[in-house]
């Protein structure tokens, strides 16, 4: 068997995958490994032959397509959160990277590790295969004949301490959520308006009560009152139409209102009560229907731009994109595969249905030339080496460049008739593809060096790496936490310096905040780890 492995590497990758994805599917007291069980599987794979081996490229091509899938669906979030939060958010990541260094110093000291061992594991309890490269090409180009042994220590130390570098990430998030109480739920509820949760939608009817929202056009009540809901049918004078800016109401008037609980509760109080009535399931002149967004030439435009009410006597209530569901607002922005909930009349409902496309099978479809163009320009800018005097260099690699360049056209979403975006589920599906191929090689490629290497001095090494990753997963959920009040699902990504830890992070939430404090963090700490690893290793040496 291990020889028909070592023949067939593509047939030890899927076994490693698909053996891994279940493991990881197995919950202990709640929770689970989730994909990065893949990673501990190929360290098991291995540990037990050093011929077993899948080719590099798989790593490569699945880091590529997971950065660069992040990138396309986080780059409107992280421009938004940095044009928010920018210095302060900057200053807090580069000073836990400095952290982690200075940690990664004093246990040179205590330890007597070599500089080359330390810098491998700086490298690798954070996780950074950049900054180990960054290194071995600076001993390769200046230790002559001695860097071959130099070159050894330092891969020796990353190959121990990258599976620590996982564990301790992991590890910090279930303590600290444990020890500072986190309930995800609750803070979900209050990040709602600055990042999509997703909370759960429902609708009501109220009839108007009260005066003081009477005679006063709608886009001048929700001005002065913070309700965030929709309005869709409401009967006045027996007459049955759609709420729109101009509406007025009047004391009789039944209006159906969409939107969160806690929200729908406070818009009722202020118009009137709330009643059962049948405008709700009256559909004889307008109709509700789900329509998907198909059509490229909608992509990246807001709904206030379509000019709907214009075209058709129909309002957009809600629309879902994935698993999230949230209210349709002007400036929404349209993605291929969102699913749009309207009320219209029903002889526009088949043109709406044209004009939007309703598509599910092109609205799930990748768009080859785009996804393909946009990796190919992170590549480029990826191979890119930027230098810093003779002794400090590097590139922003495999994983810097794409996540830069799909960070920027997902902001963009189009490009005249070209468009970035993908549709939600095949972003999901090529995340989980590019994560996948990525762990496997990682677990298989370290898992014989692991073995081969065990020793007092490893353990030391493997201990030492946990401290480094422990201590700044500590350092950052906490400072992060308590002094700067950031939201614990944000700092979660932040502390995810590999997407396995982000992915056990996202599944601990139950959302995707983790992903933007990830793509926050990410591109600031790949130049930084790069330039720490390498000064580490001038210094100490």
């Amino acid at each position: 068997m291990i020889q028909m492995l070592i023949d067939y590497p593509l047939l030890l990758l899927f076994m490693v995958a698909s053996l891994g994805y279940l493991l990881g599917s197995i919950k202990v007291r709640g929770g689970s490994l989730g994909v990065a069980a893949v990673l501990f599987t190929g360290l098991a794979f291995g540990a037990m032959d050093a011929r077993l081996q899948i080719p590099e490229i798989i790593f490569l091509l699945g880091l590529s397509i997971y950065v660069y899938s992040i990138g396309l669906s986080s780059g409107p979030s992280f421009f938004a959160s940095y044009k928010k939060n920018g210095v302060r958010d900057f200053m807090f990541t580069t000073s836990m990277l400095l952290f982690s260094g200075l940690v990664a110093a004093l246990l040179w000291l205590l330890f007597g590790f070599s500089a080359a061992t330390i810098t491998g594991i700086y490298a690798g309890s954070t996780t950074n295969t950049p900054a180990l490269a960054g290194v071995l090409d600076y001993i390769n180009n200046n230790y002559g004949d001695q860097g071959a042994a130099v070159m050894n220590e330092a891969v020796i130390g990353y190959s121990f301490s990258y599976p620590m570098g996982v564990l301790g990430g992991i590890i910090g998030i279930v303590l600290m959520e444990k020890i500072l109480k986190i309930d995800y739920a609750a803070e979900s509820k209050q990040l709602r308006n600055d990042y999509p949760t997703g909370g759960s939608l429902s609708s009501a009817t109220v009839e108007i009560k009260h005066k003081e929202v009477c005679n006063i056009q709608l886009r001048d009540l929700l001005k002065e009152y913070d309700w965030n809901v929709n309005f869709g049918r409401f009967l006045q004078d027996g007459e049955m139409s759609l709420v729109n800016w101009d509406t007025r109401f009047k004391i009789g008037d039944t209006v159906m209102l969409i939107g969160e609980k806690d929200r729908l509760e406070l818009a009722i109080q202020t118009l009137g009560k709330r009643i059962d009535s049948p405008i709700a399931y009256d559909r004889r002149y307008y109709d509700v229907r789900r329509i998907f967004v198909s059509n490229p030439l909608l992509v990246g435009r807001t709904l206030a731009s379509l000019n709907i009410t214009e075209q058709y006597n129909a309002v957009v209530t809600r629309i879902r994109r994935g698993d999230l569901e949230f209210l349709a607002k002007s400036d929404t922005v349209l993605e291929l595969g969102d699913r749009i909930r309207f009320i219209a009349r029903r002889e526009d409902l088949a043109a709406l249905s044209r004009y939007f496309g309703d598509s599910y099978h092109k609205s799930s479809k990748v768009n080859l030339f785009s996804f393909g163009l946009g990796i190919g320009l992170g590549l480029i800018l990826g191979s890119i080496e930027f230098s810093f005097g003779e002794s400090l260099n590097f590139k922003l690699g495999y994983a810097g460049g794409p996540l830069i360049v799909g960070l920027l056209l997902g902001t963009l979403r189009r490009t005249g008739p070209i468009v970035w975006s993908l549709p939600y589920s095949a972003n999901v599906t090529l995340q989980q593809l590019g994560l996948i191929l990525l762990l496997a090689v990682i677990g298989v490629s370290s898992g014989h060096a692991l073995i081969a290497n065990l020793s007092i001095q490893s353990l030391w090494v493997f201990i030492a790496s946990g401290i480094i990753s422990l201590l700044t997963a500590f350092a950052i959920l906490s400072f992060g936490y308590k002094v700067l009040k950031m939201p614990f699902s944000l700092l979660m990504g932040i502390v995810s310096n590999q997407p396995a830890i982000l992915d056990f992070a996202t599944s601990r939430t139950g959302n995707r905040i983790p992903i933007f404090g990830y793509v926050m963090m990410f591109p600031i700490a790949l130049i930084f780890k790069i330039v720490i690893a390498q000064v580490l290793f001038l210094v100490l040496s």
